[in-house]
């Protein structure tokens, strides 16, 4: 079993608490089920926000989903002139027997235009 890194990312409608759990969590969701994970199989999970997002921690939405015992932690994007706004994004690490090659990353809605040279 080797460790592989997981990233993705979605863009939020508003800055809501309610909307970032509902988000966050189709966004963790996804990245489950395309790489045929479960819970288990997570060693731990980075999030970063952009400075627009004030609502709740992203991370909290990983515990609703019942991610209670992996390592969480939230972090601030650099707020760069021009990014997109109101994105949340995950570099998620986990143990698979997929190569590297084998891993989907997830990049949902409208944050599919940050990384085109990814395949969804």
């Amino acid at each position: 079993m080797a460790v592989r890194a997981v990233r993705g990312a979605v863009q939020l409608e508003r800055d809501e608490a309610g909307h970032m759990d509902e988000q966050v969590g189709a966004l963790l969701t996804a990245v489950l089920e395309r790489n045929e994970l479960t819970a288990d199989d997570l060693i731990s999970i980075w999030f970063t926000a952009t400075p627009d997002l004030h609502s709740d921690f992203p991370a909290a939405a990983a515990r609703k989903l019942g991610i209670v015992d992996v390592p969480l932690i939230c972090a601030q994007e650099l707020d760069i002139e021009g990014a997109m706004p109101r994105v949340v994004r995950i570099l998620a690490h986990i143990e698979s027997d997929r190569p590297r090659a084998g891993i989907a990353h997830v990049y949902l809605g409208a944050a599919a235009a940050l990384r085109k040279d990814i395949a969804q």
